[in-house]
């Protein structure tokens, strides 16, 4: 149950992380790489410093960023996006009952001239908000194994959409993982199968075996959503 004080905290984090969005999509247009490093600075800035971060106190005093791949332009994709498809409806159980969401398009791209698509997801939460969750075949070792995510708009991690929704940034450079990789007292929704793409996307933030993260004192390898 979230208290008084915490409720105006986490307000402020959802303004803060739509802010830096915000700023990302100005950014890009011109210059995606440096929209990442700017990305990835105010990302530690939050996690190291806000009531809200998913990192203890202690984590927090000895964290010094995020693990990145370096910044790989073949993973910045322009997907077209198809909403003629068959609406399906998923759920995922969560301690206070289930936290259902719903495929309400698809996204197509072609890497390496390949053809390949990822579900787009509706979260019927709140107020609801588009859900892009990406695995690959990093997932397990350098990458966490529950998936990373692209976009979750009710938090405010939104990369784009265009012509009137028709097509939408897919710059795996800005995947990060779910804060359960983080904090087991976060729940989370998972990467469905679907979304699993079969290769390896050597792109986006990093995760460590359990050795190494607790190295650097953050935990990974739990379940959870934020």
């Amino acid at each position: 149950m979230v208290s008084g004080p915490y409720a105006a905290a986490l307000i402020g984090w959802r303004e803060a992380v739509a802010a830096l969005y915000h700023e990302v999509r100005a950014a890009h247009r011109s210059d995606p790489r440096a929209a990442w490093q700017h990305f990835r600075e105010r990302r530690d800035h939050l996690y190291k410093h806000h009531a809200c971060s998913a990192l203890t106190d202690l984590e927090k005093q000895r964290f010094d960023g995020f693990d990145y791949h370096a910044y790989d332009p073949q993973f910045c994709f322009v997907g077209e996006v198809d909403y003629a498809v068959e609406e399906i409806s998923l759920e995922t159980e969560i301690s206070e009952g289930a936290l259902p969401y719903r495929r309400i398009g698809v996204a197509r791209f072609l890497h390496r001239g390949a053809p390949h698509s990822l579900d787009l997801y509706w979260l019927d939460i709140y107020g609801g908000g588009l859900w892009l969750p990406v695995g690959d075949e990093t997932n397990g070792t350098t990458s966490y194994g529950g998936g990373r995510y692209l976009f979750d708009t009710t938090k405010g991690a939104n990369l784009g959409l265009h012509a009137e929704g028709r097509r939408i940034l897919l710059d795996l450079n800005f995947l990060y993982p779910p804060s359960c990789a983080l904090n087991a007292a976060w729940i989370c929704p998972l990467c469905p199968p679907a979304n699993r793409l079969p290769f390896a996307v050597n792109a986006g933030e990093r995760s460590f075996a359990e050795e190494a993260a607790e190295a650097r004192n953050i935990a990974v390898g739990r379940r959870a959503f934020r």
